[in-house]
């Protein structure tokens, strides 16, 4: 199958999205946090921590309430079937695909598929504009948003010191949810981006980067203190 054997490409590359970029960016002088930040700044960072065990029921009850989420009038699969690919994991087990993005990756589609269900289903069924022979695989895709966004907002040090981080902070002080919020924004800026760029598969690196760039460009203009002010969030259809 072309699509999901797309999802094999993306999984093996896009980690080159890499901490390489980070160690080269310049570091900016961390603001004090209030004690509602560190407190949420700690709870995400738990989050972060949490890898996906598929051993565990609490990870299959959320895989299988993303399954009905995007999928209210079908039958719910089992956890190994060949129609997960339907969502666009690699093979018939979902829980291979997860390795660096994590429980908080599926968690991050979850949260995308109940608050802004109409973006939601649109990227699934790829509704907008003309699309490559060759797309990108929706969940696999959404676990690499995940990982570059950590990477983005510098959340695997104690505290973030690059410029999108110490924004980010701001935005976590008004909302809890900021990181999820910053996840759907930026599936969607990457679906528009994917569109605009008439990008196949081959390509997915270079969109996930350019997203990036674009993300960091908004984040850094001066009018924005939560997540409802970027630019982009005006692209999330409820």
């Amino acid at each position: 199958n072309l699509v999901f054997g797309s999802g094999s490409f993306i999984v093996r590359h896009l980690p080159l999205l890499s901490n390489a970029k980070n160690r080269s960016n310049p570091k900016f002088i961390v603001p004090t946090l209030s004690p509602l930040q560190e407190e949420r700044l700690r709870n995400l960072q738990q989050r972060l921590g949490v890898p996906f065990d598929g051993s565990r029921v609490d990870h299959q009850d959320a895989l299988k309430l993303l399954w009905r989420l995007a999928y209210p009038n079908r039958e719910l699969p089992p956890l190994k079937s060949e129609l997960w690919k339907d969502m666009g994991w690699q093979g018939p087990d979902p829980s291979t695909d997860f390795r660096g993005g994590g429980f908080i990756s599926l968690e991050n589609l979850i949260f995308f598929a109940k608050k802004y269900p109409e973006s939601f289903q649109r990227l699934l069924h790829k509704q907008d504009g003309n699309r490559a022979d060759w797309e990108y695989p929706f969940a696999v895709a959404g676990i690499n948003i995940s990982f570059m966004l950590t990477q983005m907002l510098d959340l695997q040090s104690g505290k973030p010191s690059s410029l999108a981080g110490i924004r980010f902070l701001k935005l976590l002080g008004e909302d809890e949810m900021a990181f999820d919020d910053l996840y759907c924004v930026a599936f969607q800026m990457m679906d528009a981006q994917w569109l605009v760029k008439r990008a196949s598969y081959m390509e997915f690196n270079d969109v996930l980067k350019s997203t990036r760039t674009q993300l960091e460009r908004e984040l850094s203009l001066e009018d924005v203190s939560s997540v409802k002010d970027l630019p982009a969030y005006n692209l999330l259809r409820r």
